[in-house]
């Protein structure tokens, strides 16, 4: 296998620059560059020396196979982030014989393919490089330190027993069994079908966590919709105007609302009106607004919501500093009430993602579908007064085999490419 070398960190000038060396040859490399190779996972300086001479003063750390993030041989050169070095220590590294560039995701992919994290663990690092908020922070952790591959062993184990069970039956069928085994054997896949529910149930909310809630400003025309979003922002996101219908089009702010990634929408005023690009607009302000996580309704004092509002969703009277600063009012321009209110939807948002379960993408959730599909026949066999425990089991080892592409021990190949070409060339 080739010894692939890439910039870890940021490119442009900085105060450091890594560069990551992986595979047999990576220690070799450091001695050719720096004269010896330091004590393993010892950081120590050294210089580091090519064809035009002295190149830079490095801090030099070695990983040995088997301790490191691939599972190889693994060097770090901490050098001085100036582009010159690093292009000129690039250029020392790719003049060795052995030695190639690494390409997009490949550290990670090796990784993988070294058995030093599973395919949800990828996922995870992906999911935590591209954090923004605490929230999907705390959420890629958990999948990353290999919480949905813990679980999901825990329910292969099971399946596994319960197939052995049933194996067992088979292999004495010419004998007397003492023990009847369809009372565990149903036990352990009710156990491991509800636990795949419970997860599966949480998978929509994971991937809001993940992709962002959505909250949506709602109210007729002139009501203080974009003046509020644009307090919200901080900025001057959307257009304000004493002129009613100012807003055509939904416009979306996208930012961190008590620790979750949260997009506002700022949708037009809800209103009959014979204005054609008008209508567009409140037509799609409704089917957006009913789409979003939750709903913000502005009124005016004493007025009613432009449409039923959801459960949970929130109404207080807009113009605070018009219509006068009572509690359950707020104002973009004063600022009135927006504390509040930013903490009653961060608490409502908070209540719908404490219902997220570790697996967070749709392919998780195929997979898991597809080990309850599984689960089911085969319960519905053994459950039968002429129970055929070799088609029981036959079933229980297609629910493993799902669970085993659930973190990538089989039938992932074609996801390998994709998955890998999100990650940075150090990466």
């Amino acid at each position: 296998m080739d010894t692939i070398f890439a910039q870890a960190t940021a490119p442009g000038k900085a105060g450091v620059a890594i560069l990551r060396l992986s595979g047999p040859d990576a220690w070799m490399a450091v001695e050719r560059l720096c004269g010896s190779v330091p004590p393993v996972r010892v950081a120590s300086v050294r210089g580091v020396r090519g064809g035009a001479g002295f190149l830079d003063e490095a801090l030099v750390i070695v990983f040995e196979a088997g301790a490191s993030f691939t599972g190889e041989r693994v060097a770090e050169l901490h050098l001085h982030g100036s582009t010159a070095v690093v292009a000129a220590v690039l250029q020392e590294l790719s003049s060795m014989e052995g030695l190639r560039g690494a390409e997009a995701g490949e550290f990670t992919r090796r990784a993988l393919e070294n058995g030093c994290l599973d395919l949800a663990q990828v996922e995870g690092l992906a999911d935590l490089i591209d954090a923004e908020t605490e929230a999907q922070r705390r959420q890629a952790q958990r999948v990353f330190t290999g919480e949905l591959g813990r679980k999901a062993e825990t329910w292969r184990v099971d399946l596994i027993r319960a197939a052995a069970l049933l194996e067992a039956t088979i292999d004495f069928a010419d004998e007397e069994v003492p023990v009847d085994v369809s009372p565990e054997v149903s036990a352990l896949l009710t156990g491991v079908s509800r636990s795949l529910a419970q997860e599966v149930q949480g998978i929509g909310i994971a991937e809001r966590v993940r992709s962002g809630f959505e909250v949506a400003i709602v109210g007729a025309p002139n009501v203080g919709k974009s003046t509020l979003l644009n307090a919200l922002a901080g900025r001057e996101a959307a257009i304000t105007s004493d002129v009613a219908g100012t807003t055509r089009d939904v416009i979306e702010v996208r930012m961190d609302l008590e620790g979750l990634p949260v997009t506002v929408l700022d949708t037009a005023g809800v209103r009959e009106t014979e204005d054609v690009v008008e209508s567009i607009g409140v037509n799609r302000a409704r089917e957006r607004a009913l789409s979003a996580d939750l709903r913000v309704f502005l009124v005016e004092p004493g007025g009613a919501p432009v449409f039923p509002p959801i459960d949970g969703d929130i109404v207080v009277v807009g113009k605070a500093d018009v219509s006068g600063e009572v509690e359950g009012s707020v104002s973009g321009v004063s600022g009135f009430g927006l504390e509040a209110l930013v903490r009653e939807i961060g608490g409502k948002l908070k209540v719908l993602a404490s219902g997220s379960g570790v697996a967070t993408r749709e392919r998780h959730r195929i997979a898991m579908e597809r080990a309850r599909s599984y689960l089911d026949v085969a319960s519905g066999i053994v459950a039968s007064e002429v129970g055929e425990s070799e088609l029981a089991a036959e079933e229980i080892r297609g629910a493993v085999r799902a669970l085993e592409s659930l973190i990538g021990r089989v039938d992932v190949e074609a996801l390998l490419d994709d998955i890998f070409s999100s990650f940075c060339i150090g990466k």
